[in-house]
């Protein structure tokens, strides 16, 4: 009797668990097991099972490739009217870097948590966009629908570090073109409710790099024009114009996307030794870093210029 239990509990668990290899959610968490953070995103796994997934569901696949070792993929759902401009859904391929270590879970592990969160680097930025084309589709088809344009499904490589070599040379390719593209749809934000929001505009990054110089010195006296005085002068600078963009989304006056976002990601300066730094000495040189995000009202030049002057 034991035995026969014991074979029913294994049939239980295999059928349960196979049950669930082919559904949304292990689909979605199948793709974010591809580790394509940089600096050496992989992007021959992902691709290859993107194209298994198109075609069991009948798209038709091809992938392009504008720099060596950079694919494209791009995904067609032929509609019933060829000849209308079609619809181009875009999504990309790579993520930002993982520190493993501050992580809860490994960040390519996928890890469904007993409370129903998804922990893995992209699953925002943004794998789950990428898997809900195909599953909206997968569902589409399934209802007998059949559009009127064809839709493409284009997933480029490097966006996070620009997109040179992805998005910007299909763009000015004779594939794209070959399209005959009449409208897009990019990433957005996330939502943590029903609802999905569509921008019209997207932010222009920008990547500022503020270089102070100024003399060196004994780390025991004061004295004016040092690297790091003139660098921190700066980062107030910016730190108070980053405080009054930020009191306006706060107020409700308007979204993160419609203002300046300035946001410090690094910070370069001092003297190396083998145990730290030299903590005597003033160095003659100091660097900070900002990820700026620039809305299609704001004016680069502008926005150079009070930098500059300020």
């Amino acid at each position: 009797m034991p035995s026969i239990r014991l074979l029913a509990l294994f049939f239980f668990l295999f059928f349960s668990v196979h049950s669930q290899e082919d559904t949304p959610i292990a689909r979605f968490l199948r793709y974010l097991q591809f580790n394509t953070a940089h600096p050496n995103p992989s992007y021959a796994d992902p691709i290859s099972f993107l194209i298994s997934q198109a075609n069991a569901i009948g798209l038709h696949a091809r992938t392009l490739e504008f720099t060596p070792s950079k694919p494209l993929l791009l995904l067609t759902w032929p509609g019933s009217n060829p000849s209308l401009p079609s619809v181009l859904f875009n999504s990309h391929l790579d993520s930002v870097p993982a520190e493993p270590s501050k992580w809860i879970y490994p960040p390519f592990s996928a890890t469904l948590a007993p409370d129903g969160k998804i922990y893995a680097r992209g699953a925002q930025d943004e794998k789950c966009i990428a898997m809900q084309y195909l599953e909206a589709i997968r569902n589409l088809k399934a209802n007998g629908f059949t559009p009127s344009r064809t839709v493409h499904i284009s997933y480029v490589p490097d966006e996070e570090i620009g997109g040179f070599d992805g998005s910007a040379k299909f763009a000015e390719s004779k594939e794209f073109k070959d399209l005959n593209v009449g409208f897009v749809l990019d990433e957005g934000q996330a939502s943590t409710g029903e609802e999905f929001r569509v921008f019209y505009a997207d932010r222009s990054p920008w990547g500022l790099i503020i270089k102070a110089t100024g003399d060196p010195g004994h780390g025991s006296r004061l004295y004016d024009n040092g690297a790091m005085e003139n660098l921190m002068k700066s980062v107030e600078v910016i730190t108070k114009f980053r405080e009054s963009q930020f009191d306006i989304v706060k107020s409700g006056e308007a979204m993160n996307s419609e203002v300046i976002s300035v946001n410090p990601v690094y910070l370069k300066a001092g003297i190396p030794s083998p145990t730290g730094f030299v903590m005597n000495m003033q160095p003659s040189e100091a660097e900070a870093g900002f990820d700026l995000r620039l809305p299609p009202t704001a004016d680069p030049d502008l926005i150079k210029k009070r930098i500059a002057e300020e």
